[in-house]
């Protein structure tokens, strides 16, 4: 409790305020405009927040975070197509409400009930980062390897439709991670002779690309395609008839927050688990599920808005992003010299307390452009591509460049923003590779940290792995590979078939 009475404080701190409304107008556009993503804003924010201080830097960045992950409703709204992945599920039954000629109706729940997701994952955030944090202080190095471990083989599961490709995607970001000195030996290590390699790879030019430039090509391979938006006429919706759906939102959110605290799960994850639960649930429904069904909006919103401060738990307790968004997140961290860990909330509280209210004063901006701004949206949505594209390049060339004042990092954009465009041609989600990018190093100098201490030891296997955190990390690993295993996932369907007849 006290942590969220000190992150309100931040609602009399003027600037903080100022920058937290400049990046949630900015995560407005950016997730309603199809093609651009919060994951791309974020990583370009990265460098412009290079020189700030660590407290502007968040208020920026949590602004675009909290509103970008709604706006993403919009154009799933008005166009069918979702601004973010975690508004797919909003599609289902925002889009039919529109063509009905409600979208005005439909808005006003994804920005009510988002609202209330939002609100509900920070508070989470707030009562059990510490406890969290406790637990983590008694994980050795050779948890945090699993831990990591586990969260890389969750997301090549989760955000891929085949779990090997997700896997391949994960040990190309391990392979990049791995370029630079050796920590141990003090060598360089794959940088091929090239010098400019020697510091490794910098993150903020490979987020860039894969994120921002990847989404250009695909852009201009794909082709110009003529979109066309649902008119928004307003109507008169009583906030009474919205919040009677307020108690069920609550246990959607509490599905987001707890997948989000998933390392790798994220909001889509979250939303259709939420969908399905709410199609449980509602008996009668005001229209049939997938037919304009409000109460499908209510699941979607509540749920992948909760895993903001689901997915920020993990992050600032263990230093394991939720999703790729607060991936992104955690090298601003680095970038700003805080360590995230389970030291994070007693050496760094004031960082803690700005995010919180970055957070809090995000929803307040996420409730007001919502009501206000998003029914004008439809004619910004629809910038056409030949003007949004070279825009969003130049965008990306200065993101890249701006974080070492150094050519070669553009070229590493270029690099990255192929990669990420013929990975996304074939099917592979880049993802598992930006997770990979971040904990890479993590995972090098832990587990080899890990073996350093087991060789003094009499039993080396059991010093490794004898605890029980250790053991259930290790069990948790393992059984996410195997159950995504192709020939398992057939074994189970069988099966749940043959009981089903």
């Amino acid at each position: 409790m006290d942590a969220i009475l000190h992150s309100l404080t931040y609602f009399l701190d003027v600037r903080f305020v100022l920058l937290c409304g400049l990046g949630s107008v900015a995560g407005l556009f950016v997730g309603a405009i199809p093609g651009l993503s919060v994951s791309m804003a974020t990583a370009l924010l990265v460098s412009i927040t290079y020189t700030w201080s660590a407290g502007d830097a968040m208020a920026t960045v949590m602004g675009v975070y909290v509103v970008g992950v709604f706006s993403g409703a919009l154009s799933a709204i008005l166009l069918n197509i979702p601004g973010a992945p975690s508004s797919v599920v909003t599609t289902l039954d925002g889009y039919p409400l529109a063509k009905r000629g409600e979208a005005f109706r439909a808005l006003k729940y994804a920005t009510v009930y988002s609202f209330v997701g939002s609100v509900f994952g920070l508070v989470a955030l707030a009562l059990l980062a510490k406890p969290i944090a406790a637990i983590a202080l008694k994980f050795q190095p050779m948890d945090y390897f699993l831990l990591a471990l586990f969260g890389l083989a969750t997301v090549g599961g989760l955000t891929t439709k085949s779990f090997s490709k997700g896997l391949v995607s994960a040990v190309l970001g391990l392979f990049f991670a791995m370029i630079g000195m050796d920590s141990v030996l003090g060598t360089p290590r794959l940088t091929f002779g090239i010098r400019n390699l020697n510091a490794g790879v910098s993150t903020v030019p490979a987020l860039v690309g894969l994120f921002g430039f990847a989404e250009v090509l695909s852009v201009v391979f794909d082709g110009q395609i003529d979109i066309t938006t649902n008119s928004i006429t307003r109507q008169v919706v009583k906030m009474k008839e919205i919040l009677k759906h307020f108690w069920l939102s609550l246990y959607y959110s509490l599905i987001g927050t707890l997948v989000g605290a998933l390392p790798g799960a994220g909001g889509p994850v979250a939303a259709f688990l939420a969908y399905s639960q709410a199609k449980n649930i509602v008996k009668k429904p005001s229209r049939p599920f997938g037919e304009g069904a409000v109460e499908g909006i209510v699941a979607s919103e509540s749920a992948n808005n909760a895993c903001i401060g689901g997915a920020l738990i993990p992050m600032l307790t263990l230093a394991v992003p939720g999703d790729a968004v607060t991936a992104i997140i955690l090298s601003v961290f680095y970038v700003h010299g805080l360590q995230p860990g389970p030291m994070f909330l007693t050496t760094s509280a004031e960082s803690f307390y700005a995010i919180l209210g970055g957070g809090f004063i995000g929803c307040v901006f996420l409730l007001l452009l919502g009501l206000l701004a998003a029914p004008h949206l439809s004619r910004v949505i629809n910038v056409p591509k030949t003007v949004l594209m070279p825009i969003v390049s130049l965008l990306c060339v200065i993101g890249a460049y701006a974080c070492n004042n150094r050519l070669f990092d553009v070229g590493l954009m270029f690099f990255f923003g192929l990669l990420g465009f013929l990975l996304r041609r074939r099917g592979y989600s880049v993802a598992p590779m930006t997770l990979a990018l971040v904990l890479g190093g993590m995972m090098d100098s832990n587990f080899r940290r890990a073996i350093s201490l087991a060789v003094t030891e009499d039993n080396m296997l059991l010093a490794m792995f004898g605890r029980p955190i250790t053991m259930i990390l290790l069990v948790l690993t393992v059984v996410s590979i195997i159950t995504n295993i192709p020939a398992v996932k057939r074994l189970r369907k069988g099966e749940n078939a043959a009981e089903a007849k």
